[in-house]
């Protein structure tokens, strides 16, 4: 029974020498003085402020992109037992010593350390030679634009790392296909896939462009296996459902989960609050919470509430009135109702408060029991400290004069009477018997004489002049002009009203009130919220110093200072190798014509290659090209300031190209040994080119040793690089 003791156990394995060669020299340039220089460089002052809040728990909004990048960087900050505290407001700033440099930059250094042999496995899953493997393996290697943004607190390499990882599993599931369908290693490459691609969005929005790509190419692969007669109805079923699990399933979980772990991270409150709804505001611990916290849910006549515009931007602000009137006259000779102004007020102010009455009764209290208001019923808002009446009649507003003004009434006997009648019209009600809710729900007021919808225009436009005090315009807008957020308003603070007597009333306005209720918001419900504000929210444009256009990309006619030293002339750039640029434009080009006079040799019926090579031909051109095509030229549509590392991707997908046009020339064009042992040497000639650009350029790749300022000055190849000489 012991007998399979007698003899030893032994484990046999089979160790790619080339892939470990490759992933030990990416590692070592990448992770090389990973800590030099120990001071913020270019983006990691604002990537650096996000890893801070982490580290504090702190709410915020990037409307780069999703925030797993984020939390990756903040991984490393955590692994590093970095606590947050560092002010991130100035590149080239010396890092103080609690914050631990190496562990922040470790993780986009692992990843551009690998996709070095993540090249050279996509290579040998499209069926080219080892040698090409390695090629496009050494050229990614020795990419100095790749190895200067893998060595910080950046997001680009983590990016390029989990595209190219998507392109391999898939690679890998679509070559075990037809003799391995189902198995575990089938399952695998596929799931794989998936979370690759789910990743690489979460990193940044710029992943979709891959995802997209093989999702195309996984929807042509499987109209090939429809043809395919051998297989049974329920096999392709099984197939559909399969990858329709792993590589749209999956991954918009996987998703979702970036924003769950996002939001359970983030729960205090911060300054980014302020553009998200009351309702997620109030979720927050701190802030708004401790103002909201346990305030009653539903609006009851005899509420006194503040009314929030729900459009938050640019700026939030809440409904408000004050005793002085507009002016008899405008500048540009209109006039106006000389009735008390109304605004939109971007600060908490008394002014703020508004009380919900009953138009059929007097009292501005709630009775006992509360009568909740409810959709479609009809109220006045009276204003706490003035006591007048929320009003708009058929007067233009001053900003908007196609809008009807919006004023609390003031009688002063002549033939204008008030119009203060308003209908609550809950936006995002389940019935039309909802109740008005604090802070979850979202109410149009539409005046019941001229069916004008209360609308904070000024949130579009410029403010009221000073007669106003620079407040927001709020107008009467009619319906037909259509909705927009700035018509829609929620309750953010609330008691119910006690006091009758104004006296009494004006102190219960200036008081907190506490009543336990909860508000809690759930986690869809947050991250519709989040994602639409990522979506949505830009900041303003402008010209950065080292912005450029995709256009300047191609021939690399624009670099990035990253990091100069104060004293010396030690400096780090965002350059490319120059001779693989231009090297990948050629192969590009080459790639383009070869094809376009293949297919019209095809189309005559002369076929100058295999088939077989030219279904080679096309799906390495399919994944390289359309690669370097889908993650660059979608740029040109893009209105926002581009930088020279957007092109990183496609650039990496570019590369990947050279090799396949290589091999494709020497097995193909070459057909004499003397053209292949010259088409060889050349190609040797070539590569020391390379590696001749990358050590030439490698001081300003990694920072060091310092340049001598002739030295710096023959580093300036193209006049339009932006070479940092100091004045001596």
């Amino acid at each position: 029974m012991l007998g399979f003791l007698k003899e030893p156990v032994v484990v046999t394995a089979e160790i790619n020498v080339n892939l470990v060669a490759l992933t030990l020299m990416g590692l070592i340039s990448r992770l090389w003085g990973l800590c030099y220089p120990r001071a913020v460089v270019f983006d990691e002052v604002y990537y650096g402020q996000f890893v801070s809040l982490y580290m504090k728990r702190i709410f915020f909004v990037d409307d780069s992109g999703p925030p797993f990048g984020h939390m990756l960087l903040a991984l490393g900050g955590y692994l590093g037992g970095f606590d947050g505290n560092f002010l991130w407001n100035r590149i080239g700033a010396e890092y103080s010593m609690n914050v631990p440099v190496w562990s922040l930059r470790l993780l986009p250094a692992l990843a551009g350390a690998l996709c070095v042999p993540l090249a050279y496995q996509i290579l040998v899953e499209l069926h080219f030679s080892h040698c090409a493997a390695l090629g496009a393996a050494l050229l990614i290697l020795l990419e100095n634009s790749l190895i200067t943004q893998s060595r910080f607190m950046l997001l680009e390499s983590i990016l390029i790392f989990f595209i190219l990882l998507a392109v391999l599993s898939y690679l890998k599931f679509y070559n075990l296909k037809k003799h391995s369908a189902f198995s575990g290693s089938w399952w695998f490459w596929l799931l794989l896939t998936g979370v690759a691609c789910s990743c690489a969005v979460g990193v940044k929005y710029m992943g979709l462009f891959t995802y997209m790509l093989l999702l195309a190419a996984a929807g042509l692969h499987f109209w090939h296996m429809i043809g395919d007669q051998n297989l049974s109805n329920v096999s392709l079923l099984c197939h559909f459902l399969a990858r329709g699990l792993a590589l749209i399933i999956i991954p918009m979980g996987l998703y979702l989960s970036f924003f769950y772990v996002h939001l359970a991270l983030l729960y205090r409150s911060g300054p980014h609050d302020q553009i998200m709804t009351s309702a997620f505001q109030a979720s927050l611990e701190g802030g708004l919470a401790r103002i909201t916290q346990g305030q009653p849910l539903e609006v009851a006549y005899g509420s006194q509430i503040t009314l929030r515009n729900v459009l938050g931007k640019p700026m939030q602000c809440w409904l408000h009135s004050h005793t002085n009137t507009y002016p008899i006259r405008y500048e540009n000779g209109r006039g106006s109702s000389h009735q008390q102004q109304v605004t939109c007020y971007p600060f908490k102010d008394v002014n703020n408060w508004w009380i919900v009455k009953d138009p059929g009764m007097q009292q501005l209290v709630v009775s006992n029991p509360p009568r909740p208001v409810r959709h479609g019923h009809i109220v006045q808002l009276v204003h706490g400290i003035t006591t007048r009446y929320l009003n708009t009649h058929d007067v233009a507003a001053p900003l908007s004069p196609h809008s009807q003004e919006v004023s609390c009434y003031i009688d002063y006997n002549i033939s204008m009477p008030a119009q203060n009648l308003w209908r609550v019209e809950i936006v995002n009600r389940e019935s039309d018997t909802d109740v008005w809710k604090t802070i979850l729900s979202e109410v149009r007021f539409v005046h019941v004489n001229t069916s004008a919808v209360l609308k904070a225009s000024g949130l579009s436009g410029a403010s009221l002049p000073e007669w106003g005090y620079r407040q927001l315009e709020v107008v009467g807008e009619k319906l037909s002009k259509g909705y927009h957020q700035s018509m829609v308003w929620n309750v953010e603070e609330h008691r119910y009203g006690k006091s009758q007597e104004q006296k009494e009333r004006e102190v219960e306005l200036h008081s907190p009130t506490q009543m336990d209720i909860s508000k809690n918001l759930s986690f869809m419900a947050k991250f519709t919220e989040l994602q639409w504000k990522i979506l949505t929210l830009k900041n303003e444009d402008t010209e950065h110093k080292y912005s450029s256009s995709a256009l300047d990309w191609i021939t690399m006619d624009t670099n990035i200072a990253y990091w100069l030293h104060p004293t010396s002339g030690a400096q780090i750039h965002l350059l490319g190798n120059v001779a693989t640029w231009a090297s990948a434009n050629a192969a590009a080009l080459a790639y383009l014509c070869l094809s376009l006079w293949y297919l019209l040799r095809r189309r005559r019926r002369i076929y100058d290659i295999p088939e077989d090579a030219w279904q080679l031909w096309m799906s390495a051109g399919g994944i390289c090209g359309g690669g370097w095509a889908v993650n660059y030229l979608p740029f040109f549509l893009m209105e926002k300031t581009l930088f020279l590392y957007h092109y990183l991707p496609a650039v990496t997908f570019q590369i990947l190209l050279i090799p396949v046009v290589l091999q494709h020339l020497s097995d193909h064009l070459c057909r004499s040994v003397l053209l292949k042992s010259m088409f060889s040497a050349l190609t040797v000639a070539w590569f020391s080119w390379v590696y001749f650009v990358y050590c030439t350029f490698s001081p300003v790749t990694y920072g060091q040793p310092a340049l001598s300022l002739t030295e710096l000055k023959a580093l300036r190849w193209k006049d339009s690089w932006n070479i940092l000489i100091r004045k001596q």
